[in-house]
């Protein structure tokens, strides 16, 4: 899976608070979610993000509870994927589960400027930021999660599995 999109760099330790504040979490319909996605880290963002954006992010992206609204409202705001030097597990889980493609990769987050355009190769594991000419080896998406990208998220690939079944 190829991924292509402009870039929004945020910082270090973004939360889950910070990409869907909990006054929001009496919801659970995407789109309104995505109306206030990264609110407390960036107000105008839900306004100004496009469909097929990249978010990068800084080290520990997703800390905080585990709310599956936060990939939820991120996906839903039409981000195609999130790269960052790493990620809080139970966001790197809940992310893969709502069917949001992320990616590990510390020197093109590092390198990344607000705006630039990247190129995502999940598959092959590299990011390329064609604005600044880069090519950087990223953490490769394994199959089986490539496979819950594939199919929208996990309970898109349970329910092709179980309709497979004889």
């Amino acid at each position: 899976m190829k991924l292509s999109g402009k870039t929004w760099k945020f910082g270090a330790d973004v939360d889950t608070d910070q990409i869907i504040p909990a006054r929001y979490l009496n919801t659970i319909d995407p789109a309104a979610l995505a109306a206030h996605v990264m609110e407390d880290a960036d107000p105008t963002f839900a306004g100004k993000v496009g469909e097929g954006d990249i978010i990068v992010g800084g080290d520990n992206f997703g800390c905080g509870s585990s709310r599956e609204h936060a990939p939820i409202a991120i996906k839903a705001a039409g981000v195609s994927c999130v790269v960052a030097p790493f990620f809080a597990r139970i966001f790197y889980r809940n992310a893969f589960n709502m069917g949001l493609p992320i990616v590990e990769c510390k020197s093109a987050a590092d390198d990344a400027n607000t705006g630039d355009v990247f190129e995502v190769d999940l598959a092959e594991g590299f990011v390329i930021n064609k604005t600044q000419g880069k090519t950087y080896e990223s953490a490769q998406v394994p199959p089986f999660m490539q496979n819950l990208l594939d199919a929208g998220g996990l309970i898109a690939y349970t329910r092709e599995r179980i309709s497979k079944q004889p």
